[in-house]
C-alpha cells in the first residue's frame, strides 16, 4: 500500500484501497486494543497512527506522566424527563461495552478515571428535546469517561459542548438498541490552550441508526478518534465532521468504521478549512470490510479549504475489504486554495471582498451544517465560522 503523503495547500490526495484479508493498512493498529495501558509502548512519532501527532504537546498524556490535577473539568447534564442519568463506579458492565482503547491515551483513560456519567434513554421513548452535555475545562488535567445508552427503538438527540481550558483525554461510548436511533453533535470550542484527546465508541444494534456530527474550532490540539461497529445486521451509520483550524492549532480527527456484520451502511463525509502559519488539520477515514460483512454499502470523503499560506493538510481514506460480495464501496479526498474566480464573481456583482470570503466559506460548510437539524445549534456553528473569518482580516 502507498503511504499517505503530506499535502501541501492546494494539492490533492488519493487514498489507497487493499483487498484481501492479510493486507496491512492503517485500520491494522501496532498494538491490539487493550484497556491496559502497559499493553501500549509509549509512542515515538513513528508510528502509524502517531506520525503526524505533535507528541511534546499532549501535556504527557501519551507517556504516563500526566495525571490529573487541578478541578479538571465540570460536566452538567440537561435531559429531558424519563431519560435517566447516573454517576457510576468503575465496575458498571456499561464501561468499555461499546468499544476498547486502541492507543495508549484512550487507555490511560480508561485506567484513570474514578467515576462516570450514564446518560440512559429508556426502550421506545422518543425525546422531543436533545440531551444537552457541558463539558467544561477549569485548568487541570482530567480523565474522563461518558456513557450514552439508547434503549430498542428509542430516539434522541445527545449535544455535547466542550469549553474552558483543560488537558482532558476521555472515552465515549454510545451503546444503540435494536431500531434505536442516535443523533450526538460533539462541539470542541475550547480555548486556545486546551488539549483533548478522545476516543468514541459506537456500537450500533440491528437496523438502528446513528448519526455523529464532530464539530471543532478551539484548543491548542484535538486528537478525536471516531469508532464504529454493528451488533447486528441492518445498521446504519453516518459521520459528519467540520472544522476550522487556525495559526498553530493542530486538529486530527481519525475515524474507523468496523463493518463486521452483514447488510450494514456507513457514509463519512468531513469538511475543513485552515487559514494561518502552521495550521495543521489531519484527517485519517479508515474502513473495514470484514469477510462476513456482506451486503455491505459504504462511502467516505474529505474535503478541506485552504484560505492562507502556510497551512497543511493531511488526508488519507483507507478501504480494506475482505469479501467481494458488498453492495459499493468508496472514497474520495480533495484539498484546494480558496477560489479567486469564485471571489472574483462575487466582487463582479457589487459584494465587497470581504463578504464574498464569508459567503464563499459559508456555502463550503453550509450542506452539513444544516443536517444537524437544531437551529440554535447551526446559528452558533455559522457564527463561530463567521467570526474566524473575521478574525484573520
Amino acid at each position: 500500500m502507498a503511504e499517505a503523503q503530506n499535502i501541501p495547500a492546494g494539492s490533492t490526495t488519493a487514498g489507497s484501497i487493499a483487498v484481501a484479508a492479510e493486507s496491512t493498512v492503517a485500520t491494522r493498529m501496532s498494538a491490539p486494543p487493550s484497556f491496559d495501558v502497559a499493553d501500549f509502548p509509549v509512542p515515538h512519532g513513528r508510528e502509524e497512527e502517531w506520525r503526524f501527532t505533535p507528541l511534546e504537546r499532549l501535556r504527557g498524556l501519551h507517556d504516563g506522566t500526566a495525571t490529573a490535577t487541578g478541578t479538571g473539568i465540570k460536566v452538567d447534564i440537561d435531559a429531558p424527563e424519563g431519560v435517566i442519568v447516573e454517576t457510576v463506579g468503575r465496575d458498571d458492565a456499561r464501561l468499555g461495552k461499546a468499544g476498547t482503547p486502541v492507543d495508549r491515551v484512550a487507555a490511560q483513560a480508561y485506567s484513570s478515571f474514578e467515576k462516570a456519567s450514564v446518560v440512559t434513554v429508556p426502550k421506545e421513548a422518543v425525546l422531543t428535546e436533545p440531551v444537552r452535555i457541558s463539558v467544561h475545562g477549569e485548568g487541570g488535567t482530567a480523565f474522563a469517561h461518558q456513557v450514552i445508552e439508547l434503549g430498542a427503538f428509542a430516539e434522541a438527540v445527545v449535544v455535547i459542548d466542550h469549553t474552558g481550558d483543560a488537558v482532558l483525554a476521555a472515552n465515549v461510548d454510545f451503546l444503540l438498541g435494536d431500531g434505536a436511533k442516535l443523533t450526538v453533535v460533539s462541539v470542541q470550542d475550547w480555548d486556545d490552550k486546551a488539549v483533548h484527546v478522545s476516543q468514541h465508541n459506537a456500537l450500533v444494534g440491528r437496523d438502528a441508526t446513528f448519526k455523529s456530527f464532530v464539530v471543532t474550532f478551539g484548543g491548542d490540539v484535538v486528537r478525536l478518534h471516531p469508532r464504529v461497529q454493528y451488533a447486528g445486521p441492518g445498521g446504519e451509520a453516518e459521520l459528519f465532521g467540520l472544522y476550522f483550524t487556525d495559526q498553530g492549532q493542530h486538529q486530527e480527527h481519525r475515524l474507523l468504521v468496523d463493518h463486521n456484520a452483514p447488510h450494514c451502511k456507513s457514509n463519512a463525509a468531513y469538511k475543513g478549512a485552515l487559514q494561518g502559519q502552521d495550521a495543521h488539520a489531519v484527517w485519517i477515514g479508515d474502513v473495514l470490510i470484514r469477510v462476513m460483512a456482506e451486503g455491505t454499502d459504504t462511502y467516505e470523503m474529505n474535503r478541506n479549504l485552504v484560505l492562507t499560506d502556510g497551512a497543511r493538510v493531511d488526508s488519507v481514506p483507507n478501504l480494506e475489504i475482505e469479501t467481494g460480495e458488498i453492495v459499493g464501496a468508496g472514497h474520495a479526498s480533495a484539498t484546494g486554495r480558496f477560489d479567486d474566480e469564485q471571489l472574483f464573481y462575487l466582487q463582479a456583482r457589487g459584494i465587497p471582498a470581504g463578504e464574498a470570503r464569508r459567503l464563499v466559506v459559508r456555502g463550503f460548510f453550509a450542506e452539513l451544517v444544516q443536517k444537524i437539524g437544531l437551529p440554535d445549534v447551526e446559528e452558533r456553528l455559522l457564527a463561530k465560522i463567521d467570526a474566524e473569518l473575521e478574525a484573520s482580516v
